[in-house]
């Protein structure tokens, strides 16, 4: 059985002897249900029509989630925590809803459709939310003096209907794009491998331009023109994001649907549990496999054996029961060794899922406590009046420097030391981004204590008044979180990618994206916890409304406490993790 090994060889573009194929050799169909057409089909022909929907998709999601903490403070008159809290518990249903696009293309639809389905449903929430903003009757009313009057029932419902319609259209957009994307480059083919690996880059890349359009003018747009056409522009933009989509339609390549995987992980369950007092034979060989070139399961190759987690090879091993019959067709009691290794590789996937947990909690500060530090600083650039909420342009051009600067610089030059032809494996560049993420708590931390000392100097704890110190002074934590994403969100999208079974890519994407939930959930508990332990006794606690008065300097240093304990338990977990091995069609 021939392998396709993780980490090829050096590889570079006219040095590759392999003869080309006119079709693609993995399991893809064209539009037709015909083998692909390489010339016609698939490849960077068929990426602008993704990377243009993914590009004008965030730029729409950015422009509702970058801002969103202020149009909850200054129009839902809402407090600084329960805002953060509302901010994080959404973005955290965006990440969580990917589960449900992720089942439905793996097993029913495709990642095609089910990206077109959610699409409209995502465009539905985006318009709900800008008549909120927009439609007298159905916008909170304005502050009278000092006064603030509570929406109604029905804004509410309004906004927080279309806020969550967006969270389930996200949720069967994002778990299948990038998938979708590199679905058009044949796995079989060296050439097409390394142009995907370039492909995650250039793909985080688009998303990055989306949003830079969203922290810097939409956000502007919302604070001074109004939020009825800040909230209109990305839902515009969202049109636009569908009908680049279904341009491309005749040049994709298609994954086909290999069932539900949850049914096929539950088999081995059950299997192995049906026969735990069987024997694993010391011949892998005589482990149940299919015959035939391909695997069982619907576009996907075979996985080879591998020695852990012995206990569930008792889902592969044939009774005497069923060799006598000759009847293997009953997956809940005979699984075949790929099916067994599908959910070893989740077993494995696990340590390193884990540690996008807490990176993703310090992530979510780029849009909570970021933007109201921001706000208790003197935000004048001259003239002119820099929303907090836009120092996020900061974080999102730093990865547009970095992703080409990675691509093109980095990638060579650590090629020479690693012999990785990407330069570095994934699970490198995933740890490379959990050590910069504790410097940008600990830079964010920093600029807070100079603030707090320069409002006690002045005068200004008791007022709360904004703090004569500029809120460029935060340039430096959003740079560096955007270099900590350029090598952990990028690595994790490729890792999740290529270790993935074939039929559990949109599914262990879903996965990989439910560490942005369980982040943003974190969040908001440590904000609860923190507050409920640091207002005992009548204390101000660390995060109050009036941050001259709180400690919001504690807060970040506790963040890069937890990422530094993540980073050492990652760095263990992967130095055991173990490469998976497919064959080829």
């Amino acid at each position: 059985m021939g392998t396709i090994e993780e980490e090829s060889p050096l590889i570079e573009e006219g040095l590759i002897s392999q003869e080309p194929k006119l079709y693609a050799q993995d399991g893809s169909v064209d539009l037709h249900g015909n083998p692909p057409l390489k010339e016609k089909t698939g490849n960077w022909k068929a990426c602008p029509f993704i990377l243009g929907n993914e590009c004008c998709e965030r730029l729409a999601y950015y422009g509702i989630a970058g801002n969103l903490i202020t149009y909850l403070t200054t129009k839902l008159h809402q407090g600084n925590v329960s805002a953060a809290r509302n901010v994080t518990t959404w973005q955290g249903t965006c990440y969580l809803t990917p589960l449900i696009g992720a089942v439905v293309a793996d097993a029913y639809w495709g990642r095609y459709w089910t990206i077109a389905c959610f699409s409209g449903i995502y465009f539905i929430g985006m318009s709900a939310l800008t008549l909120s903003a927009s439609v007298p009757a159905l916008k909170p009313a304005e502050c009278i003096g000092g006064f603030c009057p509570s929406a109604t029932p029905a804004q509410y419902a309004m906004f927080f209907g279309g806020l969550y319609l967006i969270a389930l259209g996200t949720g069967g957009i994002k778990p299948c794009v990038s998938s979708f994307g590199a679905d058009q480059f044949d796995d079989t083919d060296s050439r097409e491998r390394v142009k995907k690996a370039s492909f995650f880059n250039w793909f985080y890349f688009s998303i990055n331009i989306g949003a830079l359009v969203s922290s810097s003018l939409l956000v502007w747009i919302q604070e001074n023109r109004g939020w009825g056409l800040g909230f209109g522009i990305p839902t515009v933009f969202m049109g636009l994001a569908i009908a680049s989509f279904f341009f491309g339609t005749p040049l994709y390549r298609f994954q086909k649907p290999g069932g539900s995987p949850i049914t096929r992980i539950s088999q081995v369950v059950v299997a192995s549990f049906r026969k735990s007092t069987l024997k694993v034979p010391e011949d892998a060989m005589l482990l149940y496999e299919t015959q035939d070139k391909n695997s069982a399961i619907a576009g996907s190759r075979k996985i080879e054996h591998t020695d852990d987690c012995q206990y569930l090879d008792k889902a592969a091993v044939i009774s005497e029961e069923e060799s006598k019959a000759g009847d293997f067709s009953n997956s809940w009691r005979l699984c075949t060794v790929t099916q067994v290794e599908e959910l070893k590789i989740l077993i494995r996937m696990f340590p390193i899922w884990a540690s996008g947990i807490i990176f993703s909690a310090v992530y979510a500060q780029m849009s909570t406590m970021f933007v109201q530090q921001g706000r208790a600083m003197d935000c004048k650039i001259g003239s002119f009046q820099l929303p907090p909420a836009a120092l996020g342009t900061f974080d999102t051009a730093s990865v547009i420097i970095w992703v080409p600067l990675y691509d093109r610089f980095i990638v060579p030059l650590a090629r020479r030391f690693t012999g990785v032809d990407k330069g570095f494996t994934e699970i490198q560049r995933m740890g490379i981004g959990l050590f910069v993420s504790v410097l940008c708590m600990a830079a964010a931390a920093v600029v807070e204590i100079i603030r707090l000392h320069l409002a006690n100097e002045l005068g200004l704890v008791e007022s709360g008044a904004p703090v004569p110190i500029s809120v460029l002074w935060q340039i430096p934590q959003y740079f560096i979180l955007g270099a900590a994403e350029v090598f952990y969100f990028i690595g994790q999208l490729e890792f999740f990618y290529d270790q993935s079974p074939d039929a559990m890519r949109s599914l262990c994407s879903a996965l990989a994206l439910l560490t942005n939930a369980l982040g943003n959930y974190l969040s908001s508990l440590i904000l609860t916890l923190v507050t409920y332990f640091t207002t005992r006794n009548g204390e101000e606690g660390w995060i109050s409304d009036n941050l001259n008065s709180g400690h919001l300097d504690y807060y970040f240093w506790l963040l890069a406490g937890l990422s530094l304990v993540n980073m050492a338990v990652y760095f263990f977990s992967a130095a055991r993790y173990k490469q998976k091995k497919a064959s080829q069609y």
